[in-house]
């Protein structure tokens, strides 16, 4: 299966659905940050856990919250590569720009910003392998071919597509569903850049 597949695929649930995807991406993503912040001691992954944790009540007991203000913390903790010449620094603005499309997907109920989930945690996936391991590919076809047939990216889609299929088969979201996914994120321990 391609990223194309997943897309088609995603864009196919309903929009409970892809929020629980979109959420446990994210869930998938802090680390990321986390590892980060101890690095560079910038920002507050509290933050983010806190948002998160907000979208798995929403999801879970639709439970509302104010978006826009988890929005304005997101932003004063994101950090800019400007800042920041460490690697990581990609890593850690993806979670915050994954999180930040989750909260928009979330308020405005709209599937398009919950799939840029998925495309924003493949993309870093990519773009940590593209200026680490393969930054001295000089060929763009090369570089692009020895990303997609890294394990970090195969196992991203691979991840991807087994949620897809998990919640394809479910009907109903619920909290015992929520348990579960969350569960399987945790359960997993690392980020997807393998962290």
């Amino acid at each position: 299966m391609t990223k194309k597949d997943t897309f088609q695929r995603i864009r196919a649930l309903e929009l409970p659905h892809q929020g629980v995807l979109a959420a446990y991406l994210c869930e998938r993503m802090l680390p990321n940050y986390r590892y980060f912040h101890e690095l560079t001691e910038f920002g507050d992954p509290a933050v983010l856990r806190g948002a998160l944790d907000a979208v798995w009540e929403k999801l879970a007991v639709n439970k509302g919250t104010d978006w826009q203000r988890w929005q304005e913390k997101l932003e004063e903790i994101t950090p800019t590569e400007q800042e920041y010449d460490v690697l990581g620094v990609f890593p850690a603005i993806a979670a915050c720009t994954g999180l930040s499309s989750l909260l928009q997907g979330i308020e405005e109920k709209d599937g398009a910003s919950l799939l840029d989930v998925s495309k924003i945690s493949q993309g870093a996936v990519s773009h940590y392998l593209e200026l680490g391991e393969f930054s001295d590919i000089e060929d763009a076809g090369m570089r692009a071919k020895a990303i997609a047939e890294h394990p970090l990216s195969l196992y991203e889609i691979d991840i991807q597509q087994a949620m897809l299929t998990f919640l394809e088969e479910t009907s109903h979201i619920d909290k015992a569903l929520i348990r579960e996914v969350r569960a399987i994120a945790r359960d997993e321990g690392m980020s997807n850049l393998g962290i």
